[in-house]
């Protein structure tokens, strides 16, 4: 087990998972609003496996998917954080910055506020070279946070993950060098 990573920001703590997380999870991810570039919205089993399996790789690696929940109310409102992805991509091997939040917290700079804690994170505490991020390309929420990260744009490509002829097939890659990350 490594030293276990866990950060605040203005707003948020950025923690390991606890089993009460599952079930606003299971929320969040069935929610079509949160799960519109991904294949399919998932059911509770799919969401715990995944749930435990950002738990587990916090576990092994001390950071990962972190849940994050507000301060002072404590309410669970997604994951954001690092992760080695397993796809075999056009920028492997890499480390890629996500975030995943519950429609009601969207829109007020939470999950760009997390990232930049998450970057710091990365770039400071891990010492990572760069840090990257990638969506499918009609995603421009998720698109307009790693530019508000200061992520440019580096092409696109289609993620092996996503089933051929998908209009979510297409993924465009944003990259953050660490010399140009302010920590």
């Amino acid at each position: 087990m490594a030293e276990l990573i866990e950060f605040a920001t203005e707003r948020l703590c950025l923690r390991q998972w606890k089993p009460a997380d599952r079930a606003p999870f299971a929320v969040l991810n069935s929610d079509p609003r949160v799960m519109e570039f991904f294949p399919a919205p998932l059911a509770r089993a799919a969401s715990d496996a995944l749930a435990d399996r950002c738990e587990s790789l916090i576990h092994e690696r001390g950071w990962g998917f972190w849940a994050t929940e507000l301060k002072g109310s404590g309410v669970f409102i997604g994951f954001v954080g690092l992760h080695i992805p397993s796809a075999q991509l056009p920028c492997s091997p890499c480390v890629e910055i996500g975030w995943r939040l519950a429609f009601p917290h969207w829109g007020k700079g939470l999950a760009t506020e997390a990232a930049q804690g998450a970057l710091r994170i990365g770039f400071g505490s891990l010492g990572f070279q760069e840090i990257v991020s990638f969506t499918a390309v009609g995603n421009r929420r998720s698109r307009a946070v790693m530019e508000k990260l200061a992520m440019r744009e580096s092409g696109t490509f289609e993620h092996p993950q996503v089933t051929e002829g998908s209009s979510l097939r297409l993924h465009c890659l944003y990259r953050l060098p660490r010399e140009h990350h302010h920590l």
